[in-house]
This record gives C-alpha cells, sequence and structure tokens, in this order.
C-alpha cells in the first residue's frame, strides 16, 4: 500500500536562514492566503527562533505580527508551528521558568499549534519544561533532535534520544538537520531506529540544502517511516535555506507516496510575493553567497539558519580587520579568504569546545571564538584570548553537560581565570523574573497586552522591548536600511557621499556613510592603542572589537567609575557583538581618569574606553 506523505513550509525559517529580518506584518498577511492556495501544506512554520527579535529591531511589534499572520493559517485548517530554544525560549540565553511558561500561553492563545523544542546541547533535561508548559498551554509538543556529525554523535546516540525526549512528554520527533549535513543514509537509519521502537509516533524531518544533501537525506527519511517533510519555496529556497517544495514533491511522488497536488498559479504568486518583499527592504540584509550551496561547510558543520548572521559578522569584522591591517602596512584580506580562515579554524576549535552541536545558540558561540581566534592569530596574537562570558557558560556546563571532552587549553584556561564548572540543573540558575518585568511596566505605565503578551515580551526582550517601545527601534533601523541603499547605489559612483539625511515622522536625521576608503583617515583612526607607558603617565584601555558598548552585563552589577582603581586582568565593561556579551579586559593598571561610551554606545575596534594614570 503506497503511504501518505505531508509537507511543511518553513516560510520564517527561509528569511532567517538567508538573511537578518522577515517580512513585515502587512507582508506576512498578503502572502498566506496564496500559501494556503498552494494547497499541499499541512503545516507552516510562522514563528518563534528570531522573529520576535527581529520585529522588534525593525521597530514593529512581534505580537501584532504573530496574531495576523497565523490567523488565515488557522482559519484554513493548517496547523501552525513555532520554533523554541529550550532553555534559552526565543531569545539567545536562558530563560526564567516563569516566563518561558507564559511564552506557550501566549504562542497558543496567538494561534499556534505546534511548539518545536529544541536544545542546543540535546541535553533532555532542558527540554522536560518546554514539553510540560507546551502541553499545558494546548500545544502540541515536538522535540528536536539536532543533528551534527562528530565522533560521539551516532546513530545509536540520537535514537536513544529520541527515547528520552518521548519519556519526558514529546508527542512528535522532529530530526532537525540544521546544517544540513547529516549524511542520508545515517538520517534514514535514525528515522527507521526511532520508528521501530516508537511506531504510532510522529516524526518530521527538518533539513537545510547547505551541503547539498538534504534532498537525498528527505527521501532516505520518508522511505524509514518520516511522516512530514519540511520544505521551502523560490526565491528562498536551496542555498543556506531549504530545498524546494516543487523538488522534494516530484521525488516523492517518483518514490509511491501520496501528496496533494501543487497550486502551480498560487505557488508562482508567492514566488512573486517573496520577490517582492526581497526588493521592498530585506534584500539589504541577504548575502548573496547565502543563495548557494556550499560543500565546503561539510567540515566545520556551521548551519544554514545562521549564515545570514554570520556573512553578515564577517562583513563587519572584515572592514575592522583591513583597517588594522592598512594601518600597518599590510595588504587588506578579501571576504573569501577570512571565511576560509574561519572554516579551517571551526574546525581546529570545534572538538576542543567538547563537541557542541552546531545549532543555536552554541553554533554561535563556536563560530564567534573561532572568528575570535582567526582575527587574533592574523594579528599575531595567541588562540582563546577573547571567548565571551556566553560561551565560557556553555564551557562550565550552565546549560548542560557537553557531549565531548574539552580541550586540555580550554581546561588550562578555565583554571587560570579560577573558573569553576556547573553539574547542576541549568534552569535553577535562572530564578522566576515575571514580578520584576510585572513591576517595572506598572512604573513606566506600560500594558500587560492581552493575554499578558506585552509582559511576555518584555521579560523575553528587555532590552530589545525598550528600544522598541521607545520608538528608536525604528529610527536605527530607517537610518541603517537608507546608509545601505545609499551605499549600493554608490558603488559605482566614485563620489559616495560622506553623509546622508534621512527623514522619519517628520525629523531629520544625519546618517555616516562609511564608502570604505582605506585611504580616508578619520578621528577613529587615531586612537591610541593599550599603552603600558611609565607610572604618571597617561594610558588607555581601547575596545578589543567593535560592538555595542555596556557598562555592566545586568542591573545588579556595578559599574566602573572615574576613580576607581583597575589592575591588570580587571573587566572594566562589555561589548555585545555578534550576539553574544564580551568582557572587556584591562591590559594595564591604574586610576580612571575618564570614561568614555555611554552605557549602549555603539563602538569601534581601538575606540578608546577608559583613560588612566
Amino acid at each position: 500500500m503506497k503511504k501518505e506523505i505531508r509537507l511543511a513550509l518553513v516560510y520564517r525559517d527561509m528569511w532567517q536562514s538567508s538573511g537578518k529580518y522577515v517580512p513585515r506584518v502587512d507582508q506576512l498577511v498578503r502572502v498566506a492566503q496564496p500559501i494556503i492556495d498552494i494547497g499541499c501544506f499541512a503545516r507552516v512554520e510562522t514563528n518563534g527562533g528570531g522573529f520576535e527579535q527581529v520585529n522588534l529591531l525593525f521597530g514593529e511589534n512581534p505580537n501584532k505580527s504573530v496574531r495576523e499572520w497565523t490567523t488565515p493559517f488557522n482559519n484554513a485548517g493548517i496547523q501552525t508551528q513555532m520554533l523554541e530554544r529550550g532553555l534559552n525560549g526565543i531569545r539567545m540565553s536562558p530563560v526564567p521558568a516563569d516566563v518561558r511558561r507564559l511564552m506557550f500561553k501566549v504562542k497558543k492563545k496567538q494561534g499556534t499549534d505546534i511548539s518545536r523544542s529544541f536544545d542546543g546541547l540535546n541535553n533532555p533535561a532542558n527540554l522536560a519544561n518546554s514539553f510540560k508548559f507546551a502541553k499545558e498551554a494546548g500545544m502540541i509538543a515536538q522535540g528536536a533532535l539536532s543533528v551534527t556529525h562528530s565522533p560521539v554523535h551516532t546513530v545509536d546516540y540520537y535514537i536513544g534520544l529520541a527515547d528520552s525526549y518521548i519519556d519526558l512528554g514529546a508527542e512528535e520527533i522532529c530530526i532537525k538537520d540544521m546544517a544540513g549535513i547529516g549524511r542520508p543514509v545515517s538520517i534514514g537509519k535514525i528515522v527507521g531506529g526511532i520508528r521501530k521502537r516508537h511506531p504510532d509516533i510522529l516524526i518530521q524531518y527538518h533539513g537545510h540544502s547547505t551541503t547539498g544533501f538534504s534532498v537525498v537525506s528527505s527521501l532516505e527519511a520518508a522511505r524509514n517511516g518520516a511522516d512530514i517533510i519540511d520544505v521551502g519555496m523560490e526565491p528562498l529556497s536551496w542555498g543556506t535555506g531549504h530545498a524546494d517544495l516543487l523538488t522534494v514533491h516530484e521525488m516523492l511522488k517518483d518514490a509511491g507516496f501520496i501528496l496533494p497536488d501543487i497550486n502551480n498559479k498560487a505557488y508562482m504568486e508567492v514566488r512573486s510575493l517573496s520577490q517582492e518583499f526581497i526588493d521592498d527592504f530585506l534584500g539589504e540584509y541577504i548575502n548573496p553567497r547565502n543563495r548557494f550551496m556550499n560543500s565546503l561547510l561539510i567540515g566545520p558543520g556551521l548551519p544554514g539558519g545562521m549564515m545570514g548572521s554570520l556573512m553578515a559578522d564577517l562583513e563587519k569584522n572584515l572592514s575592522s580587520l583591513n583597517k588594522w591591517l592598512v594601518k600597518r602596512d599590510k595588504a587588506p584580506m578579501t571576504q573569501e579568504q577570512l571565511l576560509i580562515k574561519l572554516f579551517e579554524e571551526v574546525e581546529y576549535a570545534w572538538p576542543r569546545l567538547g563537541y557542541p552541536p552546531l545549532v543555536t545558540p552554541f553554533s554561535q558561540y563556536v563560530k564567534n571564538v573561532s572568528l575570535m581566534n582567526a582575527l587574533q592569530t592574523i594579528k599575531g596574537k595567541e588562540r582563546w584570548s577573547m571567548i565571551d562570558e556566553n560561551t565560557w557558560g556553555m564551557i562550565l556546563g550552565r546549560s548542560g553537560q557537553l557531549l565531548g571532552e574539552l580541550g586540555d587549553e580550554i581546561k588550562a584556561l578555565a583554571e587560570k581565570q579560577n573558573r569553576e564548572y556547573y553539574e547542576g540543573i541549568p534552569q535553577d540558575l535562572y530564578p522566576d523574573e515575571l514580578e520584576i518585568y510585572k513591576k517595572k511596566m506598572d512604573e513606566k505605565g506600560w500594558d500587560y497586552g492581552q493575554d499578558d503578551e506585552e509582559l511576555m515580551e518584555y521579560a523575553m526582550h528587555p532590552q530589545q522591548y525598550e528600544t522598541f517601545k521607545s520608538g528608536e527601534a525604528k529610527i536605527n533601523f530607517t537610518k541603517d536600511l537608507e546608509a545601505r541603499r545609499t551605499a549600493k547605489l554608490a558603488k559605482s559612483d566614485a563620489h559616495l557621499p560622506s553623509e546622508i539625511f534621512v527623514e522619519l515622522e517628520g525629523k531629520k536625521y544625519k546618517v555616516t556613510v562609511d564608502n570604505g576608503d582605506k585611504n580616508e583617515t578619520s578621528s577613529k583612526d587615531t586612537k591610541t592603542p593599550i599603552s603600558t607607558s611609565p607610572s604618571g603617565e597617561e594610558k588607555f584601555v581601547v575596545a578589543p572589537l567593535e560592538g555595542k558598548f555596556y557598562a555592566t552585563k545586568d542591573n545588579s552589577d556595578k559599574p566602573v567609575q572615574v576613580g576607581d582603581k583597575v589592575e591588570i586582568g580587571d573587566t572594566i565593561g562589555y561589548i555585545e557583538a555578534m550576539k553574544v556579551i564580551n568582557a572587556i579586559k584591562s591590559d594595564v593598571s591604574g586610576t580612571i581618569l575618564e570614561i568614555y561610551p555611554n552605557h549602549g554606545d555603539e563602538i569601534e575596534e581601538d575606540d578608546q574606553i577608559i583613560k588612566l594614570n
């Protein structure tokens, strides 16, 4: 008897695997009905992951977006699914249990049917609450196995992991092949092994096409008992995204599976609308490289879902690196050269970091440390000199235990810095916070929102939410978008303006445009490097990388102040870069005379942070 198989459109992931942003709510609502009209989707991924944060970043309320975007699918009887990061909820850092519980209640009320929950370390203990809270809220609890390829991540390991998730309450299992590096035959064996042990469990395969394996993996998954296959659509299929609906549909039909027919007219309408959204503004944040598959990624195993942010980070760091090189009469590097250097460094660093699955947020941690290692070695410095606080949390077990053993140099560094390992339950490290955020909202006169959705949003993304509420997020996004458009137009123009004026809501803002002229010297190019001058002379601590400066990591910390004594190795502030927090350590000692950046200021590499004597 022929087997029926269903398809899920991962529309959210299509965008976030390609670039930084997702469409606005008005655009999402426009494309919903044509997606429904295609006629072959049992499920559509509408939200979760970074959806909330990127909405806030461009000044849009994510709660309004989720409600309006899920409604057409709810009415059509198509299930909606979201991506949830376990201990990290829908952000990049751990979330208190009461905030996680409220999130599931809100998402169900907003129209989301299924929570695909994964843990970056495949730690079952971190997902117990996800399954519990999802079912309490009336959602379907799906447990995702984060697939990676290493000596410790075997077929038997993943089959046993599925057993653990099901024992904890998972009602479905997803094979989350986020980097597309799961070898097809192994994917089939994992699915087959789970199916043999759990004949009635629903199994869904999610594979990015980054390395070229995903079409074959989809077929192997289907043949071995998968019920649903995730797909993408033109113009955002393939590359770091997902195999296209048309290819997967035809392949499965040829293999003897039963699927609903495709309405090609509706497919072309969705394709056309998605291209319109790209042309509107989203294309400014999509690196062309992300539209191509890359077999070089088989080695480092970095996931498609982070390649959009990776290329943006690489572009920014390349600009800083080349300024550093040019100032020292060294030849600048190309993006290709730095990318290959990064890939090589990931292959070196990943085993020494304990083989964390290369999925959010740990793929970002491995990438960030590897990129810092690459930049430091290019500058003639030692590896591991820039390990951010988030990565230390992973190393020390604050998110759960790593499957692999840490490298000797990491162990030695932890011992040198008197770092303590944690072996308890990670959730216990993050006490409840909802009452704190209720009090803050009461003091500000902010409404908790329908079903407490605004309270959830604030507690989940406090900094981004405050910036959104102030209107600053929309201003910053508009300025950045206009600067990108101007820079693109000026690539063929030798007379690129250094400043442009942007009008937003009746106010004019001046935007500085970086034209990439390596011969231009700005005030930031003349900053004094870290100095070890003789006693009595002025010394400076400068930014080790560019990003956003924070005087403290959280509200409980006390910032350094003028007059404070600083010793070598003391933390004098933090830089948020590439989605993680990096401590700024002083290389000099003395008394603080001046502190230059304000809390929240954007700073560049080599900018002076404090002056001492």
